[in-house]
């Protein structure tokens, strides 16, 4: 099908009769549908926009439509988060991700592929899977997301909502491992990283077979709410790229000094653990000085891991740099059948240059500097920060960097 795109004219982003267009042209394009699978994320991207455009797809489609959330190793919706994010969908409706066990192979990245991509980094053979829902006699299914800076792949998004958000975890560990030793500072913020052209030769050679379309936005989100920049919908690769572009528009900043001291907050409703929170860190280390502080508002943070096996395994080992964890998986099973979560130890670290210092209601002291975090209770870092606007601000003779959204964004100091 011809791709259908679509810019905001002005700041204020898309309007809801603006985006019904577009879908309404996609569902003219596309013709009736008995059966329809709508992938979009969950509820740590909750400023995607994607919710929305999950839940107009619905009330326009024919037809049986079942939604499944792209999980990826995240902890699934409750009902209530589900209400919030997918409107108007019934919870009925809704297909829980099981990233362990509803798992089919659906072919192989071979290893000498992965050697070429990544400069002989790693040159294991990465078997492509995805949940076997996809293959349950779909006329469509519409993978919905939010193009930004990521750390794993560099770009998120586009195929990397079926790969990662509904695949399975040998796929899943293998490209986790391979952006943790590649390293994230060599592709936060760009398209074609090693990662980036794994996934790529997986819909190449076996997603196309599919009948997905991908329907992308970018995001931006203030005082007002989030606000949808662009729209892009189709099968091909150029609406990726084009969406790439404007995310590097709107979500990257560059600043003229690294920061001495800086103040991330995350949402309590969306970030409920240090796997998902540490967008606070991936997104503003390429920006920190050395010997910075790094304060993390993290009130809903209630545990490391979104499930107790990668809790288990973060708990054991800590962020302890990436050089020791790169070691300890030399020889650690752990770590070796556990390689997300090693690629996560890695990405979390500040490997000693900067403080990271999360602020926690409900994990205590012991806990956060058993993983190597330093501490300070919540209410007393939001007393401490608390009037900070978004971006630079001037206390006394201080300057601290406030961040209230980590997760749209990535900040990096102009070399």
């Amino acid at each position: 099908m011809d791709s259908i795109i679509l810019y905001s004219k002005s700041d204020d982003g898309l309007s809801i009769s603006e985006i019904n267009s577009a879908l309404d042209e996609l569902i003219s394009k596309i013709g009736d549908s008995k059966k329809t699978l709508l992938i979009p994320p969950d509820y740590t991207r909750l400023h995607s926009g994607a919710g929305l455009i999950a839940s107009l797809c619905y009330k326009k489609l024919s037809g049986t439509v079942n939604v499944m959330p792209a999980l990826g190793t995240h902890t699934p919706m409750t009902e209530e988060e589900i209400s919030k994010f997918l409107d108007g969908i019934p919870i009925e409706n809704v297909l829980e991700h099981k990233w362990r066990e509803d798992i089919v192979q659906i072919g192989t990245v071979p290893g000498d592929y992965v050697n070429e991509v990544s400069g002989g980094i790693m040159d294991d053979d990465i078997p492509v899977e995805v949940n076997k829902e996809l293959l349950n006699g779909y006329d469509h299914i519409l993978s919905i997301g939010q193009v930004v800076p990521h750390e794993v792949v560099g770009m998120a998004n586009y195929t990397k909502n079926i790969v990662i958000g509904v695949g399975g975890p040998k796929f899943i560990s293998k490209s986790h491992m391979l952006g943790a030793l590649y390293g994230l500072e060599r592709m936060m913020g760009k398209d074609l990283t090693p990662v980036r052209k794994v996934f790529d030769f997986a819909e190449e050679n076996f997603l196309s077979k599919l009948p997905i379309i991908y329907l992308l936005t970018v995001t931006t989100n203030s005082d007002s709410g989030v606000k949808i920049h662009g729209l892009f919908i189709g099968t091909k690769r150029e609406i990726f790229e084009k969406a790439v572009l404007l995310a590097q528009e709107k979500n990257m900043t560059f600043v003229d000094k690294p920061f001495k001291k800086a103040v991330a907050f995350l949402d309590p409703e969306e970030f409920k653990s240090t796997w998902v929170g540490n967008k606070a860190i991936y997104r503003t280390r390429m920006a920190m000085a050395d010997g910075g502080e790094l304060y993390i508002l993290a009130k809903g943070v209630n545990k490391f891991g979104e499930d107790k096996e990668n809790d288990r395994v973060i708990r054991l080992y800590g962020y302890i740099g990436r050089e020791n964890i790169i070691k300890l998986f030399k020889t650690e099973f752990e770590l070796q059948n556990n390689q997300s979560v090693a690629a996560h130890l890695v990405h979390g670290s500040s490997d000693g240059r900067f403080r990271i210092i999360y602020c926690t209601k409900a994990l205590t002291k012991e806990e956060v500097e058993g993983v190597g975090f330093d501490y300070m209770p919540y209410d007393e870092a939001f007393e401490m920060f608390k009037g900070l606007k978004n971006g630079l601000n001037k206390v006394g003779d201080e300057e601290i960097f406030y961040i209230d959204n980590p997760a749209l964004g990535l900040w990096a100091f102009k070399c």
